[in-house]
Formats: C-alpha cells, structure tokens, sequence
C-alpha cells in the first residue's frame, strides 16, 4: 500500500474522511488499512472510532434520532479540530441521517477545513452475512431493536466524495479506493481553493 499516491497537497494539510455506511460494511477495516499506508509515508493519522467515542465523549448518549445526530456532530467537532491541525481523521462512524452528515461538512468549511465523504455502499445482505459484532443475529433474535439498515433508518449518500463497495473485493484493494479518492479529493479542493 506504500507509495507516491499523495503528493505536496496532502503533505502537510489535514483533512476528514468520514466512512459512513451499514454495521459490518467494512468501514473500520478500511480505515484502519488505509491508516497504515498514510502512516508508512508519515503523515500524522488519527481513526476516530465510534465504539470509542461512544464509551467516553459520547457516554451520556442512546440511540434515538436526536442522540445518533448529537453523537455524529460531536465527532465531527473532535475531527475537524484535529484536521485543522494537519492530522488525517479517519472517522468509521456510520451517521445514518443525511442531515447529520451535512452538518458535519458544513461545519468543516466554515472553517476552511479539508472534508470528503466515503460512502462504504456494501448491501444489507452481505453486512448481516458478515455480522462482525453479532448485532444482526441480535437483532434476528429479538434480543435488540433500532439497528440501523434493519429496523432503523439509514439514509445513503447522494453524492458521496468517494463510493466504495466492498463485496467481493479484498480490504487491500477497499483501502486502495479509499487513499485514491483522498489523493484525488484533496488536489481537487486544492485546485478550487487556489482558483479563488
């Protein structure tokens, strides 16, 4: 995964790339890939892990409508101030609602904040099939309610910076997409920024 992918703009300029998508689509492992590769070629890198930030920053939260979006504009503060001080944020946290995730970009350039949106489009069907947390038999079970994609909404991006579907394709080549849309995403912002 090492290599010349990113170039001068990416050198010295934080950004957030929040992975949005279904439990189990594979935005944590894709993150944590593409974590590596940046790291290899010494950028600063943080993943935000929402199971993390859920424990700690976000403790006092459930998992209604107006919690799940309180949950997602926290973290998106916490990504912002880190990326507007040089660090890519990788933020695996799936944000469910549109409005939510605008939010979050707005926020971002407000600020004048680097922001890209992957969309980690992986179906339902094969997420439950891989039900790394057990949350889909769970939920199968009646042993738990509101689980998003399922029984709880999950509003996909319209017009996501990156689109990546992970069926049928190895995590490497997952990470992959997502470090060439970061490359592609971050000269395009730089492009528009110095057009101004």
């Amino acid at each position: 995964m090492s290599g010349n992918g990113f170039h001068a703009e990416l050198s010295d300029t934080g950004v957030t790339v929040w992975l949005t998508g279904l439990p189990s689509s594979g935005k944590s492992t894709i993150a944590q890939h593409a974590a590596a590769a940046l790291v290899e070629q010494g950028r600063r890198v943080q993943i935000l892990d929402g199971d993390e930030l859920r424990k700690n920053l976000c403790a006092d939260l459930g998992f209604s409508r107006a919690d799940r979006e309180t949950n997602v504009r926290r973290v998106g503060c916490v990504a912002e101030l880190l990326a507007r001080n040089g660090v890519v944020v990788l933020v695996p946290v799936i944000a469910p609602y549109e409005q939510s995730r605008q939010a979050v970009r707005a926020l971002h350039e407000a600020a004048g904040t680097r922001y890209l949106e992957a969309y980690v489009a992986t179906p339902v069907a094969v997420c439950a099939e891989r039900d790394v947390k057990g949350l889909y038999a769970r939920q199968r079970a009646g042993e738990i309610s509101g689980l998003t994609g399922v029984d709880d909404p999950y509003e996909a991006p319209r017009r996501p910076d990156i689109l990546i579907d992970t069926t049928g394709r190895a995590v490497a080549d997952s990470a992959r997409l997502l470090l060439d849309g970061l490359s592609a995403g971050v000269e395009t912002a730089a492009a528009r920024n110095g057009s101004r």
